[in-house]
C-alpha cells in the first residue's frame, strides 16, 4: 500500500503523537508498504522551531525508509488563541503543496488535534480520490472549552462545524479509547464509521530495566532514593502544582524524591512553585532524548500521571502504556470517572486517586514506599498487560488490516461509478 501519514507532529519531537507516529510509519515501511509524512518543522514542547530547521519553508527527509515532507509554520513561543489559530492555519496552507509533491496516495492517516488540518486533508482525499482516516487523538474544540482556553460562542462554533465536517469527510475514524466512541456516536456519528485502536508502546524498546547501577539515578545522584517520576508535557489540563504540593507535604521523608522532566520553559514556572510551597525533594530536569527514555523510567519507582478535575473524562493520556511497559507501579490523580482511571485500574498496575488533591496524591504515594511487595505487583501486572493490549506489534497489524479494509471498499464504491479510481502511480501535481 502507498500510505500517506499527514500529522502536525513527527520526530524528532521526542513525546506526545510524535514518537507514536514516527513508530507507525518505520514500522509500515518494515512491512513493505510505501510511506510519506506531511508534518511541520519540529517545535514540540518548547513551541519554537528547532534550530538546524529554522528559515526553512519546505525540506524532504529520508529517515529508516520513510519520506517526511517538513512545511513552514507560524509559531510564537508564548501564543494566545490568535497565535494558535494562525498556526494551524499556516501548515493547512504550507503543507498542501508537500503533500502533493510526490507519488499518489492509496490512503491517507491524518492526526487530529490540530483540528483545521482536516481541510487540508479532505481536499486532498479528493484530489487523490482516496480515502482518508481519521485519527482522533483528542477532541476538539470540546477538550478547550471544557478547561477554559475557547470562551468565545462564535469561535466554538465554528470549530464545532470544522469537526463536524471532519466526521462526515472522513471515511473512516480511529480513536484511543472506548470513551471517544461513546462521544462520537452522541454527535451523531455513525458507530460503524468508527474503530478503536489503542495508542501503543514498543515493549522491546521500554521494558523493565533494573534501578542498580541506572545511568539516570547515577546522573542525578538518586541511589538508594524512592523516586516519584513524571515525566513529558506540562500544561493546563496537567495541574502539576498538585504533585508539588504534594511534594512538599513529604519533606520529612529524607528517601522519596519527585523527579519532573519537560520542557524547559514549563520547568522554570514549576521551580518559582516548589520555592513558594517549600518543596525541598523535586528535581526539575529537561526532557531526555529518546534513546534515554528506557533509563529514565527504569530509575523510578512509581510514575505519575496526573490530570486537573475538568479534564474531559475521555481523554487518554500517552505516557499509561509507557510505564506499563516499564514495569513500574502508576499513580494516577485523575477524574474517577474518565478514560485514565479505567484504563489503569483494568490494568492492574496502579491505583486512582482523586484529581487536584495533593493530600491523596501523598498518601497514595505513602501507601506504595511502606510496601515494597505492593510496588513489585503492580509493576509485574502493569508490564503484563502491556504486552498483552498496548504492544506495538499488535496494533500495527490493526492498522494494516483497517487500511486495506478502507482501501478496498473505497475501491468497490469507485467501481459502483462514483468515481472512476486513478492508479497510485498516477500523480496530479509534479512540483
Amino acid at each position: 500500500m502507498r500510505i500517506l501519514i499527514y500529522s502536525y507532529n513527527y520526530h524528532p519531537e521526542p513525546i506526545g503523537i510524535a514518537p507514536l507516529m514516527t513508530e507507525l510509519a518505520e514500522g509500515l515501511v518494515k512491512q513493505g508498504h510505501q510511506v510519506r509524512v506531511i508534518t511541520g518543522m519540529p517545535n514540540y514542547p518548547q513551541r519554537e522551531i528547532y534550530q538546524e530547521y529554522r528559515g526553512k519553508w519546505y525540506l524532504t527527509e529520508q529517515k529508516n525508509g520513510v519520506t517526511i515532507q517538513r512545511s513552514y509554520l507560524r509559531i510564537k513561543s508564548k501564543p494566545n488563541l490568535i497565535d494558535r489559530l494562525l498556526l494551524e492555519l499556516s501548515f493547512v496552507f504550507t503543507s498542501l503543496p508537500q503533500a502533493l509533491r510526490g507519488w499518489r496516495a492509496d490512503v491517507i492517516l491524518l492526526t487530529v488535534p490540530p483540528l483545521l488540518v482536516s481541510l487540508s486533508a479532505t481536499l486532498l482525499g479528493w484530489l487523490y480520490n482516496c480515502p482518508v482516516v481519521l485519527n482522533v487523538q483528542d477532541i476538539l474544540p470540546e477538550a478547550a472549552v471544557h478547561v477554559g482556553l475557547i470562551k468565545n460562542k462564535w469561535m466554538i462554533l465554528a470549530l464545532q462545524s470544522i469537526e463536524q465536517f471532519a466526521y462526515r469527510s472522513a471515511h473512516t475514524i480511529s480513536v484511543i479509547a472506548d470513551g471517544f466512541v461513546e462521544n462520537l456516536v452522541s454527535k451523531g456519528v455513525p458507530s460503524q464509521k468508527i474503530v478503536c485502536i489503542p495508542n501503543w508502546v514498543n515493549v522491546d524498546f521500554i521494558r523493565p530495566l533494573p534501578k542498580k547501577n541506572n545511568p539516570f539515578r547515577s546522573a542525578y545522584q538518586l541511589e538508594g532514593k524512592f523516586v516519584v517520576l513524571y515525566s513529558g508535557n506540562i500544561a493546563l489540563t496537567q495541574g502539576l502544582e498538585t504533585v508539588i504540593e504534594a511534594a512538599s507535604s513529604l519533606n520529612h521523608i529524607s528517601e522519596i524524591v519527585f523527579v519532573i522532566a519537560g520542557e524547559e520553559r514549563a520547568l522554570k514556572r514549576l521551580q518559582a512553585y516548589c520555592q513558594k510551597c517549600g518543596a525541598s525533594k523535586v528535581l526539575l530536569v529537561p526532557l531526555m532524548a529518546r534513546e534515554k527514555l528506557p533509563s529514565m523510567l527504569a530509575a523510578a519507582d512509581v510514575g505519575l500521571v496526573v490530570q486537573r478535575r475538568n479534564v474531559i473524562s475521555f481523554n487518554m493520556p500517552s505516557k499509561i502504556p509507557l510505564l506499563l511497559a516499564s514495569g513500574r507501579p502508576i499513580v494516577a490523580s485523575v477524574p474517577a470517572c474518565g478514560t485514565a482511571a479505567r484504563a489503569v485500574r483494568k490494568s492492574g498496575g496502579g491505583i486512582v486517586v482523586p484529581p487536584e488533591s495533593p493530600q491523596a496524591l501523598a498518601d497514595g504515594i505513602m501507601d506504595l514506599y511502606y510496601n515494597p511487595d505492593s510496588v513489585a505487583k503492580l509493576g509485574e501486572f502493569g508490564r503484563l498487560f502491556a504486552v498483552e493490549h498496548y504492544s506495538f506489534e499488535q496494533v500495527l497489524v490493526e492498522y494494516e488490516a483497517l487500511f486495506a479494509q478502507v482501501i478496498a471498499t473505497s475501491s468497490q464504491s469507485s467501481s459502483n461509478g462514483i468515481l472512476p479510481k486513478l492508479t497510485s502511480s498516477e500523480s496530479i501535481i509534479d512540483i
